[in-house]
């Protein structure tokens, strides 16, 4: 006589503090809004977002970028010397090109300030690329250094000096540089339009294609990807040539945004872009992170930073309170993830 144990299955139960933990970008962004809605009538209004959205679109362009770089493992210092350096290159170029041996001067149009400046933050990004995968430089060197050369060009391009009245002529058929800075379409920034569509792009790559999966493959254990087959060296410099193009695509943003082009733009961005990485959830030594995470990421410094703003808190004290959600995002990405590995 055979006996039979029946086993019924257990529901899971739900785990709040796991709920908050993963989801603590959304839920922080959350608390942000509601906060400030209370501190201030100005704040939830229709305007108000789309204004702050045009604000974290540059923000958010760097912090995508950066997020293919730290999934591959790496870091990038240089993306806000890239977008000083881009900015003032649109400028110099929408000012006119001087062809002295010809004796003619050149004024390209927007569309063509656009694809050479994209190609001026690939050429930087490559630069980065070599260095990490072919000459081994560790990243946080290798683009340390990359900042200050691109820096001091850019102060050299201008002389110190700031490129302002891009608006360009019609006769000379340069105008139109505003547009990127502050046209809407169907009542919504063209710079948020312009973040999303990268944002699109960078979600369909790192989930339907196979670069995306060498791209986590090679940043969670570069050796065993390499012994996979997995083209590590071309991922490598892929994904810095991509952060290149990112931070020049937030350089035109933001020179349009100011009506000019100086060569101190960008000063810091890149720890502001790591910070908005990190707060998405994900893990500076590769392998793990999500283009959601990062733009909610991306969100948060901004929507934090504009609110202190209008409730009228110090400059100072708004460095204080971003800084301190960042060592927050950090802790809590190391509990997390410490969290996981225990359960395996």
């Amino acid at each position: 006589m055979s006996t039979t144990t029946q086993t019924s299955a257990q529901p899971k139960k739900l785990d709040i503090g796991r709920l908050l933990l993963e989801g603590r970008a959304f839920f922080a962004l959350i608390a942000i809004i509601i906060f400030f809605s209370f501190m201030s009538p100005y704040y939830f209004t229709l305007n108000n977002f789309l204004i702050m959205s045009s604000h974290v679109a540059i923000f958010g362009l760097l912090a995508l970028g950066m997020l293919l770089v730290i999934l591959n493992g790496g870091i990038d210092l240089s993306v806000g010397s890239t977008l000083g350096l881009c900015g003032v290159f649109a400028g110099y170029l929408i000012q006119g090109v001087n062809i002295e041996l010809l004796g003619v001067t050149f004024y390209p149009s927007l569309w063509v300030v656009i694809v050479l400046t994209c190609a001026l933050g690939a050429v930087v990004g490559c630069v980065n690329g070599i260095l990490v995968a072919h000459f081994k430089v560790p990243a946080f060197v290798a683009t340390l250094g990359t900042m200050y050369v691109a820096r001091g060009i850019a102060l050299l391009i201008t002389n110190g000096l700031t490129y302002n009245k891009l608006d360009g002529k019609t006769e000379l058929g340069n105008t139109g540089f505003e547009w990127l800075g502050f046209n809407r379409v169907a009542g919504i920034p063209v710079s948020v339009i312009i973040l999303v569509i990268v944002a699109l792009i960078c979600g369909l790559i790192l989930s339907r294609t196979a670069f995306g999966r060498w791209l986590y493959a090679s940043g969670g254990n570069e050796s065993a990807a390499n012994l996979s087959g997995v083209p590590v060296i071309r991922v490598k410099i892929v994904v810095y040539m991509v952060s290149g193009i990112c931070a020049a695509l937030a350089g035109l943003v933001l020179s349009s945004q100011l009506t000019s082009a100086g060569p101190t733009a960008g000063n810091t961005y890149e720890l502001t872009a790591i910070a908005a990485v990190v707060i998405g959830g994900a893990a500076l030594t590769g392998g793990r992170g999500t283009v959601r995470g990062t733009i909610l990421g991306a969100l948060v410094i901004g929507y934090l930073s504009d609110g202190l703003v209008i409730i009228g808190v110090s400059e100072y004290w708004q460095t204080v309170f971003t800084g301190t959600v960042i060592v927050l995002a950090v802790l809590l990405n190391s509990l997390q993830y410490s969290s996981k590995a225990k359960n395996r």
